[in-house]
């Protein structure tokens, strides 16, 4: 077992930015939220997914959380489940796409997106929103998130 996926099972993740797997791989994450008082609150939130990082290093430079999750949703396609929620001291969201037996897929932290409270679906297209009444809809196909 990798150390994210033995994160994930304790119920905690890392605090950087990035789109972990199980294996230990992770992607850099460029998520801006704006803050509820914000004049852009309860618009989309920008993803962009960059290059690849070392999961090791981020673990000894930042430290990790505890997951408190707020919704897990079946998959339209019935392949799996979407979990949300957030974690520290209310700026962080997460994101986790889960196989059929319930096992992570990947992980995706944001450190200032605020809490993931519910996401809608059309049909692999999802529509999560948080706390601050902000969007961040995803192509659940593509290469990086399937």
């Amino acid at each position: 077992m990798g150390t994210i996926e033995g994160l994930w099972k304790a119920g905690e993740m890392p605090l950087r930015d990035g789109l972990y797997r199980p294996d230990d791989t992770a992607l850099k994450l460029h998520v801006d939220g704006p803050g509820a008082y914000h004049p852009d609150a309860g618009q989309p939130i920008p993803f962009r997914v960059g290059g690849p990082f070392d999961v090791a290093q981020a673990l000894e430079e930042h430290t990790i959380d505890g997951v408190d999750t707020c919704f897990e949703s079946p998959l339209p396609d019935g392949s799996g489940w979407m979990s949300g929620g957030g974690g520290g001291m209310g700026n962080i969201g997460y994101l986790a796409r889960l196989d059929a037996d319930s096992s992570l897929r990947w992980l995706a932290v944001m450190f200032r997106s605020n809490p993931f409270v519910g996401v809608r679906y059309e049909g692999m297209r999802a529509a999560f929103t948080n706390d601050w009444g902000n969007l961040l809809i995803l192509d659940l196909t593509t290469p990086a998130l399937g």
